[in-house]
């Protein structure tokens, strides 16, 4: 990971060419966006470039799923929850309060690094209107602060053609579940 959080020349087309591919071969999750508008607001945003490649990165997939008020929304569009963005607790409290088998990290704290939101229980049924996502893993999502306080966490997986909402420990950590991201550019 890089500490200027800028990416080269190099990474920074590499990287717009991968999004461009899966932007023009995804066209129902944007109708009506056109390349070029995205295009043009990332090159004027490159801190926003370097945390797409870090959802790149870790697995994510990223991809435009909307516009609102003149800004892109991308979300994580892998089919399953990110690879590199697996076996994490929820947050750092959670993680504290582990007193052994720790994971390096989590969801929270990875996604902020990133410089990425963890993606709502409403934006993740958003992006399961979009395709079939989650069929085999999990997927943390930003859980409400009651049930935080009490020590859970949410997270949602689609079976059964359904999307689910779960509870666990915010302790807890498997290696199928991990986070999505949104990110706004």
């Amino acid at each position: 990971m890089s500490n200027k959080k800028v990416l080269s020349q190099d990474e920074k087309e590499q990287l717009l060419k991968v999004l461009k591919a899966r932007f023009e071969l995804n066209m129902n999750r944007h109708q009506g966006i056109e390349w070029a508008d995205v295009q043009e607001r990332l090159e004027a945003n490159p801190e926003k470039l370097w945390s797409l490649q870090e959802m790149e990165r870790t697995g994510g997939e990223p991809d435009v799923v909307a516009q609102k008020d003149g800004q892109f929304i991308f979300y994580d569009c892998a089919k399953e929850s990110p690879k590199g963005r697996r076996s994490v607790c929820y947050d750092r409290a959670a993680l504290e309060a582990r007193k052994k088998h720790k994971p390096e990290t989590s969801a929270m704290d990875m996604a902020s690094e990133m410089g990425i939101e963890i993606l709502t229980e409403e934006q993740y049924r958003e992006l399961q209107e979009l395709g079939e996502f989650d069929l085999k893993t999990s997927t943390w999502v930003k859980t409400p602060e009651n049930i935080r306080k009490l020590g859970g966490a949410i997270f949602c997986d689609r079976r059964y053609d359904t999307v689910f909402v779960y509870h666990n420990g915010a302790d807890s950590y498997y290696g199928s579940r991990g986070f999505r991201g949104a990110l706004t550019v």
